[in-house]
């Protein structure tokens, strides 16, 4: 691990050809270092990418992905189903740089043909998207913003190098929190961009340069670390899901997975392919079962859900009720414990899954100001009683 900031060299004169660019060699962390070089090259062959760079975060990662290019009076098509704070990146912190966002239906091509404009400079989208696991088609997707003249960013966080690789499929820009999967063990933050190496080398490296978001070495040693046991740990969670399917189920979900270019294969998809796929698989449809299956509360009130740690996309509406008279804060309050209600009852279906790590979020102090609200009885059911006294209830 190389945990210096600076480098030692035989002269000044190498020192300064160093710094002009003249000659090869580490310069400062803030540009590079050895470690996160390492871990670079890795992401690079798991990727099939020319070249890449690592960030401090998964969304130091987004941000860089875009900001590093884009300038004043360009626009971006993005989906409309991302990450919370993607989705703050494309709708609010990029047009306070003059540059403009249409958000559309991922998986409508029409509707990403169709939001076009002659100063779209770029396409920005998760598949499967986070939470609700929307599919993008990858290829069809990039063809249109070729033909405008567009880059394309793809988040591949949830499924992985090891399941879907977005660049045969037409992607310039791939982007990941390695803080997930990579990692995958709760242990540190991470993010990494990768592409071509004029892009990364030349747009992007200027962009981390002057900026600061790197990876720190010790982070990145972590990260290597992880890259050890991703394929055991993308492959294994699913296990028991993919043994119990019968073979016509199988059948179909291999149907499934290579009509929706899960896996990003452009034509055939050998046997070991699919039934890795049908791991991931199994695994998404039952956290989407386990979620559709718990009760939610009426939602006569639409929250806003960057107000609401943990949360995704805004649309979803999360929850409301009549006695809460409109009130966003308690709308988030009850979005807080019905998402806690969401883990726990994924940990105790599935509790080798990892959710427990997520549960926590609705704290007591929640609870409690929920109390004073007045919770309807459909909240009692989804939630069980609230306390009235500040610390108590469930």
């Amino acid at each position: 691990i190389f945990l210096n900031s600076g480098y030692a060299y035989d002269s000044a004169e190498q020192a300064e050809a160093r710094f002009k660019g003249e000659e090869e060699g580490f310069v400062y962390s803030r540009y590079a270092n050895p470690t996160v070089a390492m871990f670079e090259a890795r992401m690079c062959a798991l990727e099939g990418a020319e070249a890449a760079r690592g960030t401090s975060s998964g969304m130091a990662a987004v941000a860089a992905s875009l900001l590093c290019h884009l300038n004043a009076g360009d626009h971006v098509v993005s989906a409309r189903a991302l990450f919370g704070s993607c989705r703050y990146v494309v709708e609010d912190l990029l047009p306070r740089f003059g540059i403009e966002s249409t958000l559309v239906d991922g998986r409508d091509l029409g509707a990403w043909e169709d939001a076009v404009r002659p100063n779209t400079r770029a396409f920005f989208f998760e598949t499967p998207t986070n939470p609700v696991l929307e599919l993008v088609d990858i290829e069809g997707v990039s063809k249109i913003a070729h033909k405008a003249g567009a880059l394309v960013v793809v988040d591949n966080v949830f499924a992985t190098p090891m399941l879907q690789r977005p660049m045969p499929l037409g992607a310039d820009i791939v982007v990941y929190s390695t803080t997930k999967h990579v990692d995958g063990q709760g242990r540190c933050l991470g993010g990494v961009v990768l592409g071509s190496k004029d892009f990364i080398e030349e747009t992007l490296h200027t962009y981390l340069k002057h900026t600061g978001p790197s990876m720190s070495p010790f982070n990145a040693w972590v990260m290597l670390k992880g890259l050890e046991t991703l394929p055991v740990r993308v492959d294994r969670p699913g296990l028991d899901d993919s043994k119990r399917l019968s073979g016509g189920a199988r059948g179909r979900l291999a149907a499934d997975i290579r009509r929706q270019a899960v896996a990003g294969a452009i034509a055939e998809v050998s046997r070991a392919e699919i039934d890795r796929l049908n791991i991931l698989r199994a695994s998404l449809e039952a956290m989407r079962r386990a979620v559709l299956d718990l009760p939610v509360v009426p939602d006569h009130v639409l929250v806003d859900a960057r107000t609401i740690p943990g949360l995704g996309m805004r649309q979803t509406g999360l929850v409301g009720g009549d006695a809460i008279d409109g009130s966003i804060a308690a709308a988030s309050i009850v979005a807080k414990v019905h998402r806690d209600a969401i883990m726990r009852r994924l940990h105790r279906r599935y509790p080798d899954y990892g959710f427990g790590q997520h549960m926590g979020y609705a704290t007591r102090q929640h609870l409690a100001a929920l109390s004073r609200f007045g919770p309807t009885p459909a909240h009692r059911r989804s939630f069980g009683p609230v306390s009235q006294t500040p610390g108590g209830g469930r």
